[in-house]
């Protein structure tokens, strides 16, 4: 396991992947305030939109229009894309990232993106070709812990589609628990094989907390070696082409386990809580956050 680091980067995925599958439509005003929040809790890298089928994702539809408002120079800001049309549509469109997504299992792969794993990672080959000299890519291999579909990712099979997607040098990889599966046993050992493979490229982890595991998964991604991890303003957050694949990892709850752990996140905790309970009233429903609801420890002094 590796040592306890001084800092970890978080990158806010409210925008994009927190407010995806909501039924109230936000305007772009309402996504630019939410970015504007997170900016001024600390968010230096945020992962705002998504280019991908309106019809298929209404939330997304005004992705350019978004994307053409950014505050830019005060983040970096990063767009999702599923295909050689979204890559395109991303990298016109002046984002700083671009984050190419490819699942593990055949099953989901067809049905998030019309296409199997490796099929889908010969367009992932295309893009990064494309993309050299225009934008930053990465790739994320959804699915990375088990499919709704095909049941059990095995390892092997992961670290197949992992190889695959490094032969095309993305400058940043995530790992995925998009239906949030993951134990702290599985990130451990998933996370430590990628490593072992591929010890040099940046290592992301994009962790749900649908079983109630995210937290803990985000620790033991920690120990063994990740320092890049997604969260979600009030652990909003769901796939919409996954069955029950509920929200992220709170972006506050996430805050104070680092902070509380000595590790730094360059995120106010308070400014976190702040932003999630505004983005309750926005969406108008609950959200499963924790630390919005019980406040950070120890708790602020009295005037």
């Amino acid at each position: 396991m590796a040592e306890t680091p001084r800092s970890v980067e978080i990158i806010e995925v409210s925008p994009r992947d927190g407010i995806q599958n909501e039924r109230k439509i936000l305007s772009v005003d309402t996504k630019l305030a939410l970015i504007a929040r997170a900016i001024a809790a600390g968010a230096r890298r945020l992962e705002v939109t998504s280019f991908v089928n309106p019809a298929r994702v209404p939330q997304m539809a005004d992705a350019a229009d978004l994307a053409a408002r950014l505050p830019r120079g005060q983040a970096r800001f990063i767009g999702l894309a599923l295909n050689a049309r979204g890559f395109e549509r991303a990298a016109e469109a002046g984002l700083d990232e671009v984050n190419f997504v490819t699942v593990a299992s055949d099953t989901f792969c067809r049905r998030n993106q019309g296409a199997d794993t490796f099929e889908n990672l010969r367009v992932w080959a295309e893009v990064a070709a494309a993309a050299r000299g225009r934008i930053a890519a990465g790739i994320t291999v959804g699915a990375a812990f088990g499919c709704p579909f095909e049941g059990e990712v095995p390892l092997a099979r992961l670290l197949r589609v992992v190889e695959a997607a490094m032969a095309h040098a993305p400058f940043e990889l995530a790992l995925a628990d998009t239906i949030g599966v993951a134990t702290p046993a599985d990130v451990l050992e998933r996370v430590g094989a990628v490593r072992a493979a591929f010890p040099e490229v940046p290592l992301r982890l994009h962790l749900h907390n649908t079983r109630n595991t995210g937290i803990a998964n985000a620790w033991a991604g920690l120990m063994a070696g990740v320092r890049i991890f997604d969260a979600s303003l009030g652990g909003v957050g769901g796939c919409p082409f996954a069955p029950r694949a509920t929200g992220n990892i709170a972006t506050e709850d996430l805050v104070y386990m680092f902070e509380r752990s000595g590790v730094a996140t360059g995120l106010d905790l308070g400014a976190c809580i702040e932003a999630a309970e505004w983005l309750e009233r926005e969406i108008d429903h609950p959200v499963p956050g924790m630390v919005m609801k019980a406040g950070g420890f120890p708790p602020p002094q009295a005037a």
